[in-house]
Order: structure tokens, then C-alpha cells, then sequence
């Protein structure tokens, strides 16, 4: 008996971000499939798929946003409803990777929760996954099937050269807040044709999130200045960048990053800071507290679903991006 069977996309949404979904969705022109998800009086998750994923090429669309533990348990239970439900392949999209800052060991008796999602993201059913900017490279190492680095650095970059010539901003600097970050603004850096610079910073490897020193490394003087990310969390260290940039003279100062964040008192900082504008895309949802005047949010929904149309394709996902999404 031979069957000719023909290849079904089907999406599906978390509740962390909806609306990132529904651009994806649209992007595509394949509707969101009908999920039930909904908590027990206890605080578990229940899900169902309200229609058949059998057989079907399933894309559980689940950003790791505020609270990421949620977000990360609900995307596993989905996950575990889909290969329970026998789809064909299933692909783990995670715009923003939970727990990616802890990516080795950097003191005696610490764990690696990056690689603990990982192991998560498997056991649940993943086939597959698609993620955006993740803090480490190092991280697609720890799964053992295709891992979709992608980047918004395109994204980013196509804003920022636009905002800068419209404003005659010439003689561009692009900023690594810190070393592990150069590689990053290197490629920000050619795209806009502009120099290099880093800020030196030692953290506190006593205290989360403190910088007890920070120096900019490069000629900064009188000249526009873009410090790059991958995500602004309690903005301490764009913060506190701006302050080193503005105290050597720098002309005007923009933040670029892939994932707000905006933990504590980030947005305070932000407006307080010498910033003409925080870039960053819509990876994960921003509350209306905390948008403000300075804040530009760029969709990211055209990247993932170029990669996700890829995906179902068989095509080239590093086509995309003429293989610079290997960071």
C-alpha cells in the first residue's frame, strides 16, 4: 500500500505573549490552531489541543517572559500534549530563552538552569527548537536536534541606520557594554559602518546585578554612540554605560537590545539615563508601566516567521540572514 500524504503547519500559543503569536501567525497567513488552557484552583496547567495535531508539523509558540516560571512550565505541558497527541515533528518556538544567563558554572555549588531547560524542552517533546539572541551561543550545544539561532540584529541595525541619517548622525561608535558582548557589536558595527568601543565592567561576584567598576575602552568624544545588548534587565549596565559615555563626551547615546526585560527599576533608570533612545524588539510583552517617551519597540514577528516558513520547508533557516546569525 503506498499513501501520498501531504505536509500540515499548525501553531499553536502560550499565554506569556499572544500578541507576538498573532503577528506570526498573520506573517505566515496560518491561523493560530484553538488550544484550552486555563490553571486548577491549585495553581496547575491544564492544556488540550481542540483539534488534531496527528501526523501535523506543530510550532508551540511560548516566549519565557515575567513569570518565566510559568511561561516555562506551560510551554513543557504543550509540549507534552503534542507528542502525546502523536504529531509528527514538533518545534519548541522560545523568542526569549529562560534562564539563559546561567550557562556554566561561575562559582563552587551553582547549577546550570540553562542546560536544565534544555533537558526540560527535550524530555517534553521538542524536536526542534527556534529562539532569538540567546545570552551564549554555547547554549544550542546543549540539545541533540537542530537548534534555529536566530538574531535581530538586522532588525536593529536597518532601524538605527535609518534614525541616524535622518538625524545627520555621522562618525558612528558602536559600544559592547562588556567583552562578552563584542562579537555582537562587531557585526553591529559593520553593518552601520561605523567603529568600536567597550565599556570595561567588573561585577560583584558576591552581589546579582551590581558593577563595582566601569570604564569606556575606545574614542567616544563628541561622537554618536550605540551601545548593543542582547537584553536590558534591571538596566544597570546601559545605565551606567550611558553615564561612562556622556562623562567622556559622547555625543548623542542610543541602547539597542533584543529582549526587554525591564526588571525593578529598570525603566526609571532608563528615563533618568543619558539616552536619546532604547531600541529593542518585542521578544517578550511590554506592559503599559512600563513603556515610556524613549522607548522604540521593533516587531520581531517578520524574522520568525521567515524561519519558521524555512522550517516547514526544508529550506535554509541561515539563509535568511546570509549565515550572520551565528553569534
Amino acid at each position: 500500500m503506498e499513501i501520498v500524504t501531504k505536509k500540515r503547519m499548525m501553531l499553536f500559543s502560550g499565554t506569556a505573549h499572544p500578541g507576538l503569536a498573532g503577528e506570526i501567525s498573520q506573517k505566515l497567513g496560518v491561523p493560530l490552531s484553538s488550544m484550552k488552557i486555563w490553571r486548577f484552583a491549585s495553581g496547575e496547567i491544564y492544556v488540550r489541543a481542540e483539534e488534531s495535531v496527528r501526523g501535523c508539523d506543530v510550532f508551540v509558540i511560548q516566549t519565557h517572559a515575567d513569570p518565566v516560571n510559568e511561561s516555562l512550565m506551560e510551554q513543557l505541558i504543550m509540549l507534552d500534549a503534542m507528542k502525546r497527541a502523536s504529531a509528527k515533528r514538533i518545534t519548541a518556538v522560545v523568542p526569549y530563552y529562560g534562564y539563559s544567563r546561567q550557562d556554566k558554572k561561575g562559582l563552587a555549588r551553582e547549577p546550570i538552569s540553562a542546560k536544565l531547560v534544555a533537558d526540560l524542552l527535550t524530555t517534553a517533546g521538542a524536536q526542534r527548537v527556534v529562539s532569538v539572541d540567546l545570552h551564549s551561543g554555547q547554549i544550542q550545544g546543549y540539545f541533540d536536534f537542530p537548534f534555529d539561532h536566530l538574531t535581530a540584529l538586522p532588525l536593529l541595525s536597518d532601524y538605527l541606520k535609518n534614525e541616524l541619517m535622518l538625524h545627520g548622525d555621522d562618525d558612528l561608535v558602536v559600544v559592547a557594554p562588556d567583552a562578552g558582548r563584542i562579537k555582537t557589536a562587531e557585526k553591529l558595527r559593520e553593518a552601520l559602518h561605523a567603529d568600536l568601543a567597550f565599556l570595561y565592567k567588573r561585577r560583584s561576584r558576591r552581589e546579582a546585578h551590581k558593577i563595582d567598576e566601569m570604564a569606556v575602552v575606545g574614542e567616544v568624544e563628541g561622537r554618536p554612540c550605540v551601545l548593543v545588548d542582547d537584553m536590558i534587565d534591571t538596566a544597570g549596565t546601559v545605565a551606567k554605560g550611558a553615564a561612562a559615555l556622556a562623562a567622556q563626551g559622547a555625543g548623542p547615546i542610543y541602547a539597542a537590545a533584543t529582549h526587554p526585560v525591564l526588571s525593578g527599576k529598570a525603566v526609571q533608570l532608563l528615563e533618568e539615563a543619558p539616552i536619546k533612545e532604547v531600541v529593542v524588539t518585542n521578544t517578550v510583552p511590554i506592559p503599559d508601566e512600563k513603556q515610556f517617551s524613549k522607548l522604540r519597540v521593533l516587531s520581531i514577528a517578520p524574522i520568525i516567521a521567515s524561519a519558521l516558513r524555512a522550517v516547514f520547508e526544508d529550506t535554509s533557516v541561515s539563509e535568511i540572514f546570509h549565515g550572520e546569525n551565528q553569534l
